[in-house]
């Protein structure tokens, strides 16, 4: 029963996140901005889903695989954020002729 409540209330916590970072997508004015907000609820929604999922499979071969997503998305999604911010940064100050540190 009370472990029902916590899968419960970390699969809704990651659904809520995926929607927060969905609405940050869909109003925040420039590309930095949507990439923070995006970033961030995706990376603490997927943790908080598998999460609530490694309840739900209890002690198992499933909940270290699970565990290695986790920890494979919490690497990889800031990291690949942060590539793309800086590409757009440069891209954005050839395009402006600006000189860039690189």
């Amino acid at each position: 029963m009370i472990l029902s409540v916590f899968i419960t209330f970390f699969l809704a916590a990651g659904i809520f996140f995926f929607s927060v970072g969905t609405v940050g997508l869909l109003r925040f004015p420039d590309v930095y901005t949507r990439m923070h907000a995006t970033t961030k609820c995706d990376t603490l929604g997927i943790g908080l889903i598998l999460f609530g999922l490694c309840l739900h499979a209890g002690l198992s071969f499933e909940t270290a695989k699970l565990l290695l997503i986790v920890l494979f998305v919490w690497i990889t999604n800031p990291t690949a954020t942060h590539v793309i911010a800086r590409a757009t940064y440069h891209a954005e100050a050839r395009r402006e002729g600006v000189k860039s540190d690189d």
